[in-house]
């Protein structure tokens, strides 16, 4: 099952409603740190979301959330250079991360090494990260600034998920070999999941499972 991958269907089914629960309670916005020196004490689990601009990424953030803005999408690709925290629970339980979107077309080079030591200075020190999610565009499925993406986990020793956006808008048949083609280049990371999640925002597709593992992989 695409949940957590080693769960029965009772035990799926009761983390999927633990998980809608805490998700329906409180999820506030915490901060953004443009520097490493801004970032929240490391007192509870966290689980970053990256993807390249325009993945999608805020419309899957507000979707686990069930909300409708509590990330807001950049209008220019690039443009945010932040790390942005959001708290889940009531006292707080996990923290979620949304990290800037890479894939920079029309940003500077002095933007993108920024980009590149931000994050990869936030993986490599942070000990409460447990879990990072790296989205993917399922239209277009990995492309290299990904794989990029995907080797900084790797060095960083931060393992991670790989999460299939908007399943909604291909065929069924180019999803199973988008998938497939994923999952076998994930088996090849030492720091991947070896199950890649289908989610569509839009639709709610996988949403349920996605909540679950997230809540799995922060252990609360």
């Amino acid at each position: 099952m695409e949940g957590t991958g080693h769960l029965d269907e009772p035990a799926q089914a009761e983390l999927e409603e633990q998980a809608s629960k805490l998700f329906s309670g409180r999820v506030d916005f915490l901060l953004s740190a443009p520097q490493l020196k801004f970032l929240p004490e490391p007192t509870v689990p966290e689980i970053a979301f990256c993807g390249r601009s325009n993945v999608g990424k805020s419309s899957l953030l507000n979707a686990l959330t069930g909300r409708k803005a509590i990330a807001r999408a950049s209008v220019t690709p690039g443009r945010t250079q932040e790390l942005n925290f959001f708290e889940v629970g009531e006292p707080t339980l996990l923290r979620l991360v949304d990290m800037p979107g890479y894939g920079f077309a029309k940003a500077p080079p002095k933007v993108v090494e920024r980009w590149k030591e931000l994050v990869r200075t936030f993986l490599r020190g942070r000990q409460v990260l447990v879990r990072t999610l790296v989205l993917v565009d399922s239209r277009h499925g990995l492309k290299d600034v990904d794989r990029t993406m995907m080797q900084m986990l790797d060095e960083a020793a931060v393992g991670y998920r790989i999460v299939l956006t908007k399943t909604d808008k291909i065929k069924a048949s180019e999803l199973d070999t988008v998938a497939a083609a994923t999952e076998a280049e994930a088996r090849k990371h030492i720091a991947a999941y070896p199950l890649v999640h289908r989610t569509s925002a839009e639709k709610g597709m996988g949403i349920a499972e996605l909540r679950a593992a997230v809540l799995s992989d922060a252990g609360v």
